[in-house]
């Protein structure tokens, strides 16, 4: 019998995870943005020194991790296990920097919602008494994801007002059996949504219908509101998404406050001068945003429970060539700072 499952796909910890220490490295577009205070890290060049942009998002994950375990006044030898993903083909910048750290190794993709889904697995294997410590990472990076899923950079090619800016950067989360807070105490896996949305430059309404579905069955698991959380925040719907997001919940019976409602992509950026179209994207820009902003929220005791939900995108340069349209998933995390 599973004892922890409460409704059809949520889980309620009976020990919940900390989250011991966070680290958030950017590039220099997200560093001009609204949240650049709160990043731990920022390089000057998109490139990082490396001799290519994959190696230089490979490198963005490496120093995320260190710089969280350094914080947690630990060695990366004391890491049970490390999850994380990214957006390249065979998860390639994640790989490539498990393959240097040589900690044990879950290797996700849910695209720009791995960050979500990496902490909800984490988190189990905390709560089984699987290991003691386990590192999340996800990161994005423009240069890489424009060369994989649209056109090379050097073309220039107009974009679409719908359209995101994928994030340049990577965070890092160490998760705890001990700890102070801030504590995981519920994770809603989401399911597979597609309502045929085929506009690669539209995201964000292809997302939103997942996130929503994630979002209306997490209340219900869980007999929640919206007004149990100070902040409900998807991943990267960005301005159209997040629109369409509060419009879907609103049919659901679920009225939110505008203010508590808020969308990674939304806030990385300032739309109005930094030329971002619709907002940030990328499995980065949620893990950069909680990692930096939120997580400071969550300890200064600015806010005490968020249900983090980060939004991704399960498409591929052959499903788009072929026609297909884009299917979508949202995974929730509940934190509090205080239980």
């Amino acid at each position: 019998m599973a004892v922890k499952k409460v409704g059809k796909q949520t889980v309620k910890f009976k020990n919940p995870p900390t989250v011991l220490s966070v680290a958030s490295i950017v590039g220099p577009k997200e560093r001009e943005g609204p949240l650049g205070n709160y990043f731990d890290k920022t390089v000057s060049d998109d490139i990082f020194n490396e001799k290519s942009w994959e190696k230089a998002e490979s490198k963005f994950i490496k120093e995320a991790i260190c710089l969280a375990t350094k914080k947690a006044l630990m060695n990366i030898q004391d890491i049970d296990y490390m999850l994380g993903g990214d957006l390249l083909n065979q998860l390639m910048s994640t790989n490539f920097a498990a393959r240097d750290m040589q900690i044990p190794f879950y290797g996700l993709f849910s695209a720009c919602s791995t960050l979500t889904e990496s902490l909800g697995l984490g988190s189990k294997i905390i709560d089984g008494g699987y290991a003691d410590y386990v590192v999340v990472s996800t990161a994005s990076h423009f240069a890489t994801a424009e060369r994989q899923f649209r056109n090379p950079l050097e073309l220039g090619n107009q974009r679409k007002l719908t359209a995101q800016w994928t994030v340049t950067g990577s965070g890092a989360a160490i998760l705890s059996r001990k700890g102070h807070g801030p504590y995981i105490t519920y994770v809603t896996t989401g399911k597979v949504i597609d309502l045929g949305i085929n506009d690669v430059n539209n995201m964000g309404a292809a997302m939103a219908p997942a996130a929503v579905n994630t979002i209306v069955n997490h209340f219900k698991d869980t007999k929640s509101m919206p007004s149990d959380y100070d902040l409900i925040v998807t991943g990267d719907l960005g301005k159209i998404g997040r629109e369409i997001a509060i419009e879907l919940l609103e049919k659901e019976n679920y009225k939110v406050e505008e203010d508590k409602f808020i969308d990674c992509g939304v806030e990385i950026f300032n739309h109005d001068c930094q030329d971002t179209h619709a907002g940030g994207s990328g499995a980065g820009c949620c893990a950069v945003v909680f990692c930096g902003y939120l997580f400071k929220q969550l300890v200064n005791k600015e806010c005490n429970h968020i249900l983090l939900v980060a939004t991704g995108a399960l498409l591929s340069t052959t499903s788009c060539q072929q026609g297909e349209s884009i299917p979508s998933i949202a995974h929730a995390v509940s934190i509090k700072m205080v239980l």
